[in-house]
């Protein structure tokens, strides 16, 4: 059958048997503008013999694109009285929507030569190509994936900034076919998850929870008098020296001598400043708090990665964070370090979160190959950290080290773990645990991952904290220069980060006063907690499981 656009014909071919709707047509070739075309144009890099025409293909339906006409779409540039067979399809989207898809066809697939190189080197960036090369394929049928990664990497040597619609266009073969069935499955399990937590959320504010609201300021983080003590602790494989920032209390802070010391670590590629305002907080109220930066996989790796002088740090560095955490702990031992304290807290942001609970001694369970295999069946597009412990099954897992003797209480902010430690690992580890998650969370999920593996938790006194507009990175404070995040846009930010920290800071010592020797301070309540229009959902694990089952 063809559709009649001017001057020209489109032929739509059908499988045998198919009888698709026009309701059928419609979708099919609105969803693939929609969905599967993108970005910017190539045509000055394209060879002879590259794609020139994607067919899309879902119900049935075999629906040819040219390249060409959507660039020129795209870029405004159709000559008066000349016809572009898209012209009439793109006009069944709204203006707003027409916009909004030119705006996505002009955005930069990876922005940096370097890095995207880097990043092709990388197992996660080899799963990510993988996917894409099942959804593109080849006329014959067969994965893309090679020749997708020669396109990327040929035109990441002429240019800063490759679209798909450059890679696309570039690509040594004249037809790429995009299995739109799959794309959308990709989509509409993404847009389940949306609505699945979504519902979980609702069913965690409908617990019955008191209210507890703190004034505004009650718990301000100001620039604190105490300042950081710089070491370079001398450990066994870095000939440069442990970089450490340590957080005394003020002399004469008579608490501190029945208190724990902190051992604080920041996440993939941060840095210890990130996690100062915590730091400090915490040692002006009387906790002595070290905060250690790995080199390898903090912000200068990172830094590093981003102009394409090495690989983007990953589950590779786990191994040398877990070392690194070690000979802290065993240096305050022997007094090596001007820290002093009764017991030790670990804790950690994202991956200086797994470090902990590894720290801790809680070894991953057995299996965790198999549980990837069914896990990366498909690309967790909802849920990005699995691919990160996914790897460490590729790259062996770093040896589990002896519970500390010593050890209180850990504390893990936006940390992740359900294949590392599945129902009901946590459970083994005695002492209270603080995990805290943000409901915009797109890295750690806090369904996935914070309650998954808190629901196990027996101590009383742990409890799970879930902020309302916290993401990923709230518990993160960056300098204004720091681009270590790569320039994270707002929308992953999530509300105020400061508010959010004032918040946490508040819940941190409710937590920590609750683990001091004497025993004094009660737990921290579970609760709904409001400050400064911040709202965090305190759970112990009663209420945990009892979410649980609302969901």
């Amino acid at each position: 059958m063809t559709r009649e656009t001017g001057a020209t014909r489109i032929p739509i071919r059908m499988a045998a048997g198919a009888a698709p709707t026009r309701v059928q047509r419609l979708r099919a070739l609105a969803l693939s503008l929609l969905i599967g075309c993108a970005l910017t144009p190539a045509a000055a890099l394209r060879p002879a013999g590259a794609a020139e025409l994607l067919e899309v293909r879902l119900d049935g339906l075999h629906i040819p694109i040219r390249l060409d006409q959507l660039e020129a779409w795209r870029n405004q540039v159709i000559p008066a009285g000349t016809a572009n067979d898209l012209t009439p399809w793109l006009g069944l989207l709204d203006p707003a929507g027409r916009a909004d898809l030119r705006r996505m066809l002009g955005a930069p697939l990876l922005r940096d030569r370097s890095f995207g190189r880097q990043l092709l080197d990388t197992w996660a960036g080899g799963q990510l190509m993988a996917e894409l090369g099942t959804l593109l394929t080849t006329p014959e049928g067969r994965s893309s994936t090679p020749l997708l990664q020669l396109t990327l990497r040929r035109l990441l040597e002429q240019r800063r900034e490759v679209s798909l619609l450059d890679v696309l266009q570039a690509v040594p073969t004249p037809q790429l076919n995009l299995q739109l069935d799959g794309l959308i499955g990709l989509a509409e399990r993404w847009r389940g998850q949306l609505l699945r937590q979504q519902r979980a959320f609702q069913a965690l504010q409908a617990l019955p929870l008191p209210t507890h609201s703190v004034k505004a300021g009650t718990e301000p983080i100001t620039a604190a008098p105490l300042r950081p003590l710089p070491l370079q602790l001398a450990v066994a494989g870095r000939p440069e020296g442990l970089p450490l920032r340590i957080w005394l209390p003020p002399a004469g802070e008579a608490a501190a001598s029945s208190r724990p010391w902190v051992l604080m670590m920041p996440g993939l590629g941060g840095n210890a400043q990130q996690l100062g305002w915590l730091a400090g907080a915490l040692a002006q109220r009387g906790w002595p708090v070290v905060v250690v930066q790995h080199p390898g996989s903090d912000s200068q790796a990172m830094r590093a990665a981003l102009v394409g002088q090495r690989p983007p740090p990953g589950a590779e560095s786990l191994a040398r964070r877990l070392a690194d955490a070690e000979a802290v702990i065993a240096s305050q031992r022997e007094g090596r370090l001007p820290v002093r304290g009764q017991g030790l807290i670990l804790a950690g942001h994202s991956l200086g979160g797994v470090t902990a609970l590894l720290a801790a001694g809680l070894a991953p369970a057995p299996g965790l190959e198999s549980r990837c295999r069914t896990a990366l069946e498909r690309l967790p597009i909802s849920n990005p950290s699995r691919l990160l412990q996914c790897e460490l099954a590729v790259r062996a897992l770093p040896r589990t080290p002896p519970r500390p003797a010593e050890l209180r209480g850990v504390m893990v902010f936006n940390g992740f773990g359900s294949l590392l430690w599945p129902d009901p690992r946590l459970a083994e580890l005695p002492v209270p645990v603080l995990l805290v998650g943000g409901s915009l969370d797109l890295v750690t999920p806090p369904l996935d991952e914070q309650l998954a593996l808190f629901l196990p938790a027996r101590d009383p006194r742990s409890r799970l904290v879930v902020v309302d507009g916290g993401s990923h990175f709230s518990p993160v404070r960056m300098a204004e220069r720091d681009d270590v995040l790569l320039r994270l846009g707002r929308e992953l930010v999530g509300m105020d980060p400061r508010r959010v920290q004032a918040l946490l800071l508040g819940l941190s010592e409710e937590f920590l006063g609750s683990l001091e020797a004497d025993g004094a301070a009660p737990p921290l309540g579970a609760q709904r907690r409001r400050q400064d229009g911040i709202t965090a959902y305190v759970l112990d694990p009663a209420m945990a499981r009892r979410w649980r089952a609302a969901i």
